[in-house]
């Protein structure tokens, strides 16, 4: 094996290592928030990223890279939401083919009590991952990556 083979492998290494990583996470949150709010992740993203916006909307394009979904993908997802009231549609009035997506009073409601159990599940599946020593080094330096601001 050559030096560019031992290279790939290393990044193939990490690759696994960091989709274990996030499968596990991934499974405690949509356990948790399942189990307590009645929502997915991708679900979760999405209040989540509307909650984080000034004015509180995002235009469809922005929310889909931010829950990394295809544009159908977002529409289908944003229409469930806004049948539960949590999620409405505003057309932008300097464009009209654009479409803002701005939270309810409802949805920040869900917000607000989702949050806590996103932020002690994820702290757990962290936990979990930081005792299994193939993923430990993943967490350390996700525990070690500086916040912006």
């Amino acid at each position: 094996m050559g030096i560019a083979d031992e290279a790939l492998e290393v990044r193939a290494q990490g690759w696994r290592t960091l989709a274990a990583l996030h499968g596990l996470i991934e499974a405690e949150l949509e356990r948790a928030l399942a189990q307590t709010v009645e929502v997915s992740v991708v679900e979760y993203t999405v209040i989540d990223a509307l909650s984080r916006q000034d004015g509180w909307h995002m235009r469809m394009q922005q929310l889909a890279r931010a829950a990394a979904l295809s544009p159908s993908a977002t529409t289908r997802l944003v229409t469930r939401l806004e049948d539960r009231g949590l999620l409405t549609r505003i057309l932008c009035a300097d464009d009209r083919r654009g479409i803002y997506t701005e939270l309810t009073a409802a949805g920040r409601t869900l917000y607000a009590k989702a949050r806590p159990i996103h932020d002690e599940a994820l702290a757990g599946a962290l936990e979990k991952a930081a005792a299994q020593p193939e993923l430990a080094p993943v967490v350390q330096a996700l525990n070690g990556v500086a916040l912006p601001g």
